[in-house]
């Protein structure tokens, strides 16, 4: 037994700390608070047993990126490029619809302009792809020793090439095996991918600046990816002339992804905050929080995408408006290449994924033969209850986001009036009134849901850790896994 002047002190210690003020950064909740006090008078008890190890926090982050080439026609120097890539033999992807749209033609044709530069096509890529058209995609690019890859589609299109790339370099790898945790593996990827170029026709992913690659795993009804930077392109085309032939409704559904990839990439939590701190800068993850740069770029983008896709919406014609709007989705993916998404990301997975049993909702404006909730159509679903949810972690930047939706500058006396705890009301009915504009249907009700089902999207939302660990108010809450926190989301998001 200890001495009695020690058992004084470990005494004195738990009750200093069940009375002091949480001095970590972020401390946003009475939980946490709880939490936080606890483990600090445990730690102080270990100071007189065995060390333990400690899980320290991040110190720093990295900026990835793809380089970029913006500019009306520039697809037709991808042969130059891959020519001076000196590319022995090129696996090019796209779907079924962009195959017979001038994009692709253009693609083609630069391709065969240069001498002793064979190639092979790969047309038949899946609209929202999931386990088995990545798996159908692989076997393809497998069979044939391509040295680089062209990619001429939306992010379902670059997605893909992403995955057949990895997967032609790690040749016995299974596709789990580079998911990410806890649904796949998650191993990290060490070697060198073959160089790919990525040539966007839509305005919404920036998959062509990212090391994300995502898909549906059917099995368990949610979608899920592959983060790492190694799969990032070599080069992103993004020529103001691919979205010409773009119906609106892509156009919009698109948008609302670069929107959303904005704010919840610039409200992660901050870099300092995520844990644990990688023994290897190999284990560092793509999505790292928020940080000065990835900032720089999501809120330009933010800025941008509310004032240009609702003139996508009401004049499809508008090339100002949509040139805009792909140099906002590829800033908006340097932003969250680096910093990440985090809720609205998260339960769009299960939204979507579970749409293909449950209401099997087809989105009006797409051209496909199944179910379908697009993608930034089921990111948009929770997007005025999360951000409610998540402002209090940060009123600064809610604040500025809400300034940015209401036309004003966050100087404005309409916005510094509003008290902190009312800011993320204020967003909510900001951020509704937007999305009402450009017609996204009002809730999971209006796409077919019911408030039965809510169990079962938060059961889906709750592997997603790769971005809800990047979730104010959850990934930098000891002990939290959300499922309160998701529950009352999604209500909150059945109808408004």
């Amino acid at each position: 037994m200890a001495p009695a002047a020690t058992r004084s002190t470990i005494f004195r210690l738990i009750n200093a700390s069940q009375h002091s003020a949480c001095p970590c950064h972020g401390c946003r909740s009475a939980t946490h608070n709880h939490v936080h006090q606890g483990a600090l008078a445990l730690n102080q008890l270990r100071k007189f047993a065995t060390p333990v190890q400690t899980i320290e926090k991040e110190y720093a982050f990295e900026v990835a990126a793809s380089n970029l080439r913006f500019g009306e026609g520039v697809t037709r120097e991808v042969g130059m490029d891959l020519k001076n890539m000196k590319a022995r033999k090129v696996g090019v992807f796209t779907d079924p619809i962009v195959a017979k749209l001038k994009p692709m033609r253009v693609a083609l044709e630069s391709l065969e302009s240069q001498e002793d530069l064979p190639f092979e096509v790969y047309d038949q890529v899946l609209a929202e792809p999931t386990e088995e058209s990545w798996r159908k995609a692989i076997a393809w690019a497998r069979q044939h020793d391509f040295s680089h890859f062209l990619a001429v589609g939306g992010g379902s299109v670059i997605d893909t090439a992403k995955a057949a790339n990895l997967f032609t370099v790690y040749k016995d790898a299974d596709l789990m095996d580079f998911v990410n945790a806890p649904v796949g593996k998650g191993l990290p990827i060490s070697q060198t991918l073959r160089p790919l170029i990525a040539v966007p026709t839509t305005a919404g992913t920036g998959s062509e600046t990212t090391g994300a690659a995502i898909f549906d795993v059917t099995s368990r009804a949610f979608k899920t990816g592959i983060a790492n930077r190694a799969l990032k392109p070599v080069l992103g085309v993004v020529d103001t002339a691919n979205t010409e032939s773009c119906p609106t409704a892509v156009h919009i559904s698109a948008g609302l992804d670069v929107l959303f990839h904005s704010l919840e990439s610039y409200t992660a939590i901050p870099y300092t905050e995520r844990t644990p701190r990688p023994a290897n800068p190999i284990l560092r993850p793509a999505y790292q929080g928020s940080n000065p740069v990835a900032d720089i770029f999501s809120l330009w983008a933010l800025r941008t995408t509310v004032k240009y896709l609702p003139r996508i919406a009401n004049d499809h014609g508008d090339h100002e408006a949509r040139s805009q709007m792909l140099l906002a989705a590829s800033f908006a993916g340097i932003g969250f290449g680096n910093a990440g998404v985090h809720l609205c990301h998260g339960m769009s997975y299960p939204i979507s994924g579970l749409n293909k049993k449950g209401p099997k909702y087809k989105h009006p404006g797409y051209v496909v033969d199944h179910p379908i909730i697009p993608h930034g159509v089921s990111v948009a679903l929770t997007g005025p209850a999360v951000f409610q949810f998540t402002a209090p972690s940060s009123p600064d930047r809610h604040r500025e986001a809400l300034a940015v939706f209401n036309g004003v500058t966050v100087t404005d006396p309409s916005i510094t009036s509003i008290p902190d705890s009312e800011v993320g009301a204020y967003l909510f009915e900001s951020i509704a009134s937007f999305l009402d504009g450009l017609g996204v249907p009002r809730g999971l009700k209006a796409v077919g849901y019911n408030k039965s089902d809510i169990s079962m999207l938060v059961e889906g939302t709750l592997p997603q850790r790769r971005v809800l660990d990047l979730a104010p108010n959850i990934g930098n809450v000891a002990g939290e896994d959300g499922r309160e926190h998701l529950t009352r989301i999604m209500e909150a998001s059945f109808e408004y």
